[in-house]
């Protein structure tokens, strides 16, 4: 398995994760993980961190999670902080705690976004329909997390490929940076959802749209990270998008300049 390593320093590596790779195994399954390749790289970083513990059909599973800070999504690229010692993983679990990380991501959405900038300020509960599925607003159930999102459009792009609607217009979609100033679980995948403007291909959060131009994976990339490690040195990395919403991205039309 080879996984690009974009930094890395004595206590610290940033990975860019390939799409349809999982971060830690859950339990259930037996698929390669960014873990399998970290204990294969890495087995200095073997019990750095904090395992964790879950029920599966009565008994506890501990699963290996060695230097992850923090995951993204299976079918989300990009961006990945690990720790390489156990000093590193607490004071960079202390940034993600007190709001110190300022992460930005990258998203194709379905339909023109209105406004260029934005907030997007809705607690995050439980959807009550799919037990999978988180839900913004007052629809979401049960314990309700404050979850704050900010956005800016870079670009709004028509399928000019597409057939047209009963008004006459193509497919529309657009191309949002967000930058979520909470980590609530889903939080850009459903904050979207709840802009009416769902992520192109998300499976649990599209509802009945079709997937994008053949694009089989939620188009969510993890584009930039800045903050300021143990030893004082300002970290500031970002990654372009990954070929393949680049090529999707191609094929669309501009519909307005860039801001």
């Amino acid at each position: 398995m080879e996984i690009p390593i974009i930094f890395e320093n004595n206590n610290l590596l940033i990975i860019n994760k390939p799409v349809g790779l999982i971060v830690h195994n859950d339990g259930k399954t037996n698929e390669p993980s960014v873990v399998d390749w970290i204990q294969e790289k890495y087995p200095n970083i073997q019990g750095v961190g904090e395992n964790m513990i879950i029920n599966h059909k009565g008994a506890d599973i501990e699963i290996q999670r060695p230097g992850i800070v923090h995951r993204i999504d299976r079918e989300t690229s990009g961006i990945l902080i690990i720790a390489k010692t156990q000093e590193s993983f607490d004071y960079l679990k202390g940034l993600f705690k007190n709001k110190n990380i300022q992460k930005k991501y990258q998203a194709l959405v379905y339909g023109h976004i209105k406004d260029d900038i934005g907030i997007i300020d809705q607690p995050i509960g439980r959807s009550g329909k799919d037990f999978r599925q988180k839900m913004a607003g007052s629809h979401a159930r049960g314990t309700l997390r404050d979850a704050q999102t900010e956005y800016t459009v870079i670009q709004r792009y028509i399928d000019t490929h597409s057939k047209k609607d009963i008004q006459g217009q193509y497919e529309k979609y657009t191309l949002v940076e967000c930058y979520p100033k909470t980590g609530r679980t889903h939080q850009i995948r459903v904050h979207m959802k709840w802009l009416n403007h769902p992520i192109v291909s998300d499976s649990l959060y599209k509802g009945k749209r079709k997937n994008a131009l053949g694009l089989e994976r939620t188009a969510l990339h993890a584009a930039g990270i800045s903050f300021t490690d143990s030893n004082n040195e300002n970290i500031n990395i970002e990654i372009g998008l990954p070929t393949d919403i680049q090529l999707l991205l191609g094929s669309l039309s501009v519909c307005e300049s860039n801001l």
